[in-house]
C-alpha cells in the first residue's frame, strides 16, 4: 500500500493503545467494514489540530481528505450519469452539488457517530470542534480516502453509494435541505445572466472560534449580512436571507425563484 500520510512514512506505524484499538474495531463494525490497517483508519479519524499536541510529524487526515474528495465526486457522478439518463448536465450538477456539500456530508458523519471517534487537539476540542460541520465532513471524506486505499474504487464506490444514494433520492423528491446558494445562483443566471456576489463583511471572535459575516448581492440588490462558523456556512446563510427576502416580496421575482427551485 502506498504511503498515504502527510508525515514521515513511519508515522503510520505509531502504536495504538488497547482502548483506541477497541474503539476503532467498534467503529468499523458499526459501518459494516473491515480495515486491514487500524493505523490507517486511525489516521483518517485524526484532525490536524491533534498534530499540534503530539509528536512532530504525526499523521493526520488532511491528505486522505484530499483523496477521498475525488473518490466521492467520481462515485456520485458515475451513479447520477447511469441512474438518471434523461437529466441534463445542469440537473445532474445540481443534485451532485447538494450530495457532496458540507451540510450533507456532516449529517451523514454525525449519523455514523464519527464525531465520537475523532481525535483532535485540546484547543479544537474546547472550542466545540467535535460539533463543527466542516470538520466532520472532512473526516468523512478522509474515511472514504482510507477505504479506497485499502481496497479499490469498486469497493469504495459501493460503500459510498450505500451512504449517498438515500441522499440523492431525497434531492430528487425535494425532501432535502435547501441549498440556497445554488438556488440563488440559478435564479440570477436565469434573470440577469450574471452571478450573485458574496462579500465577507467581518470576522469576529478568537482564532480558534471565529464567526464570519457575509452579505449577498443578488441582481444588483444588497441583502442583510448573515453569520456562520465558516465562510462557506456564512455564504449559505446570506443566500438564505436573500431567498427569503425575494420570496416575501412576492411578484414575478418570487415566482421565478420557485420555478428555479422546482426545476
Amino acid at each position: 500500500m502506498p504511503n498515504s500520510g502527510n508525515a514521515r512514512p513511519s508515522a503510520l506505524k505509531e502504536r495504538l493503545g488497547a482502548e483506541r484499538k477497541k474503539a476503532l474495531h467498534e467503529f468499523q463494525k458499526s459501518l459494516g467494514l473491515r480495515f486491514k490497517s487500524l493505523e490507517l483508519l486511525n489516521q483518517a479519524l485524526t484532525h490536524r489540530s491533534h498534530s499540534q499536541d503530539g509528536p512532530e510529524g504525526q499523521a493526520n487526515n488532511e491528505r486522505l481528505e484530499f483523496l477521498g474528495d475525488s473518490v466521492l465526486g467520481l462515485s456520485v457522478a458515475e451513479y447520477l450519469y447511469i441512474a438518471l439518463p434523461n437529466k441534463s448536465e445542469g440537473e445532474l450538477a445540481r443534485v451532485k452539488s447538494f450530495v457532496v456539500s458540507e451540510d450533507c456530508l456532516s449529517e451523514i458523519a454525525f449519523d455514523l457517530g464519527l464525531d465520537r471517534y475523532l481525535i483532535m487537539g485540546r484547543g479544537e476540542e474546547h472550542s466545540g470542534g467535535r460539533k463543527k460541520k466542516a470538520i466532520m465532513a472532512d473526516a468523512l471524506e478522509a474515511l472514504f480516502g482510507a477505504y479506497f486505499l485499502e481496497n479499490d474504487f469498486s469497493k469504495a464506490k459501493k460503500f459510498l453509494q450505500r451512504l449517498l444514494v438515500p441522499e440523492i433520492e431525497k434531492v430528487l423528491s425535494h425532501r432535502h435541505k435547501r441549498d440556497y446558494k445554488t438556488i440563488i445562483q440559478e435564479y440570477v443566471q436565469k434573470n440577469s445572466k450574471s452571478y450573485p456576489h458574496y462579500t465577507l463583511v467581518k470576522k469576529t471572535g478568537p482564532d480558534h472560534d471565529k464567526t464570519f459575516w457575509v452579505s449577498a448581492s443578488v441582481c444588483g440588490i444588497d441583502y442583510p449580512e448573515a453569520s456562520g462558523k465558516s465562510k462557506k456556512e456564512a455564504e449559505q446563510n446570506a443566500a438564505r436571507c436573500a431567498y427569503e427576502a425575494i420570496e416575501a416580496a412576492g411578484g414575478k421575482e418570487a415566482t421565478s425563484l420557485k420555478l428555479v427551485e422546482g426545476s
